[in-house]
């Protein structure tokens, strides 16, 4: 199973990051990223770096390594309360 929610989120990526205008058209821009990332490219900036972070995610599912580095990214989090 996680070979198949690997594959759809890697698919996900690939069009963000490629389709980047056609996302823009249908979504339109937003205003925080225009301001925040640079000018009149903030909008496909934030797609394509969202596309690479499904991308990359979808490495992690499909290599078996999605538990191990949620736990050590959100592990810290957890071990606050039950400590």
């Amino acid at each position: 199973m996680s070979i198949f929610w690997g594959l759809i989120t890697f698919a996900i990526g690939l069009i963000f990051v490629i389709k980047t205008e056609w996302i823009l058209r249908i979504n339109g821009r937003v205003m925080w990223a225009e301001i925040h990332l640079g000018t009149e490219g903030g909008t496909r900036l934030l797609y394509k770096l969202i596309g690479l972070v499904f991308i990359f995610i979808s490495f992690l599912f499909l290599t078996g390594l999605g538990d191990n580095f949620f736990l050590w990214l959100f592990g810290p989090i957890f071990r606050l309360g039950g400590a």
